[in-house]
């Protein structure tokens, strides 16, 4: 590796280190004056000029605090004597998202050499299209992934993928569990129930996206051994999600057995 990628190498590592600390003075401090940034969000002709780059990063800086990643997964360089470029796939997410969420952000950057030192003239960064094939499947591996951890009986993992405004409409309990930490409860619960083994599968499950929205819907197979009992059951489940910062989150999901009772009072005019 050559000194140019060597020393390029540690200013994309550093400045990656930068934003995930909030650290905006460092962030800048090796861009270009005439910088241009096509960023994930508008506007779609670019930031330009490093006032407007400047302006993009205290929103970002917001989110990243309420519990985020920005890491560096792979990062390659090319250089000459005073023009680089590199491309790099970062980790940008909620932390316990990883390494279940797929989904990487793509970085691309152009470089050309200032006064003996290297300078970020042009940078790129973009998730996949959001309306692509591979939507389906990137929604379809979270379900998966929630399979795979309830019979693992890994409750931090069943949390993953799972949105803070999260409503869901439970077999039992009250008529909506209102955010992450009730449903978190709902699934805790369920895990200690099942003091042997425990399963969950949708094996025939329909999935529609569009932008950044999805719906899924099918049959949940559940099946759990306890002290007492061998339960095998199955259940109806939709589910809804929203892309919330390049990763899909459950937004809403409403289970149900069949039942020929009567529909209990709501309670709305009490």
């Amino acid at each position: 590796m050559s000194s140019n990628e060597q020393e390029i190498r540690a200013l994309i590592e550093g400045w990656a280190a930068a934003v995930h600390a909030g650290d905006l003075a460092a962030v800048l401090e090796d861009h270009a004056a005439d910088i241009v940034m096509f960023d994930v969000p508008p506007p779609y002709q670019g930031a330009r000029g490093l006032d407007e780059y400047r302006a993009t990063w205290p929103g970002f800086f917001e989110w990243q605090a309420s519990g985020a990643v920005f890491e560096i997964e792979s990062l390659d360089v090319t250089a000459g004597e005073d023009v680089a470029f590199a491309f790099a796939l970062l980790r940008c997410g909620m932390a316990e998202e990883f390494p279940a969420n797929p989904i990487r952000l793509r970085l691309t950057l152009g470089l050309r050499k200032e006064d003996g030192r290297w300078v970020v003239s042009h940078e790129h960064h973009s998730f996949p299209n959001e309306d692509s094939p591979a939507a389906e499947s990137e929604v379809r591996e979270l379900l998966d992934h929630w399979s795979d951890r309830t019979a693992a009986k890994d409750l931090d993992g069943l949390m993953a993928g799972i949105a803070e405004e999260i409503v869901s409409y439970e077999h039992a309990g009250p008529l909506q569990y209102v955010g992450k930490s009730a449903v978190r409860e709902v699934c805790k619960a369920g895990l200690d129930a099942a003091t042997k083994t425990v399963k969950l599968s949708t094996p025939d499950v329909t999935v529609l996206t569009r932008g950044d929205l999805a719906v899924a819907w099918g049959l949940d197979h559940i099946e759990a051994t306890t002290t007492t009992d061998n339960i095998d059951t199955w259940s109806r489940a939709t589910r809804i999600f929203q892309r919330q910062a390049g990763a899909w989150k459950l937004i809403h999901q409403h289970l149900s057995f069949p039942t020929n009772t009567p529909t209990p009072d709501p309670g709305f005019n009490d």
